[in-house]
């Protein structure tokens, strides 16, 4: 049996990405902040078989937040890669999980993408809870990332204002009709994502 994974993603899970506890604010300025795709990734990993865990990232995430200081449960977040930015631990698992057994999209051109529709924070102010909308294998469900706020304030190198953010979430792959060889291979997916992302210098 090919060793499957499943998902992502995811994603968003993608989203994602993830949005904003409290920023000071003073810190950074309400707005767009871009994802800087060369420092936003997704990671996940599953166990496979009880023998090992496998692990893939997504690279190239874009996306965008828009930020709101002074009331941060307005803020909002969407992402999106493409299939083929999802790598598994081998070539030949890439290719396993476009084919007929997972996403059945060969040329990996299937989009993911991610779009937040509340933002809660804790009492502290310094998490939240980003609920959105996850389309992942042409299926759309709702997922919660707990995010966690890392720094905002203005990049050293750009001199725009930047946000940086990491998030978790849990995926069941079946949910999105990519179940196979569960529950020998984790139906169970779990995810980590990291966003940077910055105002577009004027």
């Amino acid at each position: 049996m090919k060793s499957s994974f499943f998902a992502i993603a995811a994603a968003g899970a993608f989203s994602l990405s993830a949005l904003v506890p409290a920023v000071a604010q003073d810190s950074v300025p309400s707005g767009e902040y871009t994802f800087d795709p060369d420092h936003s990734v997704i990671s996940f990993h599953y166990d496979h078989l009880g023998f090992s865990t496998s692990y893939g990232l997504v690279r190239g995430v874009t996306g965008a937040i828009n930020l709101d200081v002074e009331n941060p449960q307005n803020s909002s977040v969407e992402a999106s890669f493409p299939l083929s930015n999802l790598l598994s631990v081998a070539e030949e698992m890439d290719g396993h999980l476009r084919g007929e057994d997972f996403f059945n999209s060969p040329e990996g051109d299937q989009q993911i993408t991610f779009t937040s529709t509340s933002v809660e924070l804790d009492d502290d102010g310094d998490e939240a809870r980003v609920t959105g909308d996850l389309t992942l294998n042409g299926v759309t469900k709702e997922v919660v990332l707990d995010v966690e706020l890392n720094k905002a304030g203005n990049h050293p190198m750009g001199n725009v204002p930047t946000v940086g953010f990491s998030a978790e979430t849990k995926l069941n792959r079946s949910d999105f009709n990519l179940g196979a060889f569960a529950p020998a291979i984790a139906d169970e997916v779990e995810i980590e994502i990291s966003v940077e992302a910055s105002q577009q210098a004027e």
